[in-house]
């Protein structure tokens, strides 16, 4: 584990899409996950896993997070292409998304491991807060039960291109952590002591619930 905030393109990456969709394509958008685009990105040498999340709160109700070696892995030319030559599914769902926040982030893995079946996201507003997040990590993880693990996820202004439906000149780029939980009350207990401790607004937090995982290494078994 790492007691301070990573900024270097050496550190471990994540792919973040944060957003929500038109009710009347849902079914679809999910199946295309499902179907394709997981593995299409899961697949992409470097890429070390890929998880979906759903929230059951108003506004962004799914979060899709990928793994990476390093954020290196973002300016490869497999990933490069993935990106720039699209299928034609992707292209549909894209303009289907709306409120949609992407994010190429820096990891800073703060305390515990693991993978629970529930996550807190807080958006922390600064780096001053990533910091001090970094300091009280442990002792949360330590103290709270069935909080499994925390990180901070620091988003590359360069690698994050926005997706259609996030104007970039109204774009917030912040840190956000993300706490993994064994059940959604103790991430939400966890994002509230936080928040408190940082005299975060409300709203800052928000839980999911684990969809599914894919591993990249389960791709290549024969």
């Amino acid at each position: 584990m790492v007691s301070t905030i990573r900024l270097d393109r050496d550190a471990p990456g994540e792919l973040f899409i944060w957003t929500d969709v038109d009710a009347a394509f849902e079914d679809d958008f999910n199946r295309w996950y499902e179907r394709e685009h997981m593995e299409e990105r899961a697949e992409i040498p470097g890429f070390r896993w890929a998880r979906r999340y759903r929230s059951s709160s108003e506004g962004r109700r799914y979060l899709a997070l990928y793994r990476t070696e390093s954020l290196n892995v973002f300016t490869s030319a497999a990933y490069k292409k993935a990106f720039e030559q699209q299928t034609d599914w992707s292209l549909t769902n894209f303009k289907r998304m709306t409120n949609t926040n992407r994010r190429v982030m820096a990891v800073s893995e703060l305390a515990g491991v693991g993978t629970g079946s529930a996550l807190a996201l807080v958006s922390l507003g600064s780096m001053e807060n990533a910091r001090r997040v970094a300091e009280m990590a442990a002792g949360v993880q330590a103290e709270m039960d069935g909080v499994l693990a925390l990180r901070v996820l620091t988003p590359d202004p360069e690698l994050s291109t926005p997706l259609p439906s996030e104007d970039p000149e109204t774009r917030v780029l912040e840190p956000v952590l993300v706490i993994d939980a064994t059940l959604e009350p103790a991430a939400a207990a966890a994002a509230r002591l936080v928040a408190d401790e940082l005299d975060l607004p409300d709203g800052n937090a928000t839980t999911f619930s684990l969809l599914w995982e894919l591993r990249s290494e389960d791709l290549q078994q024969p």
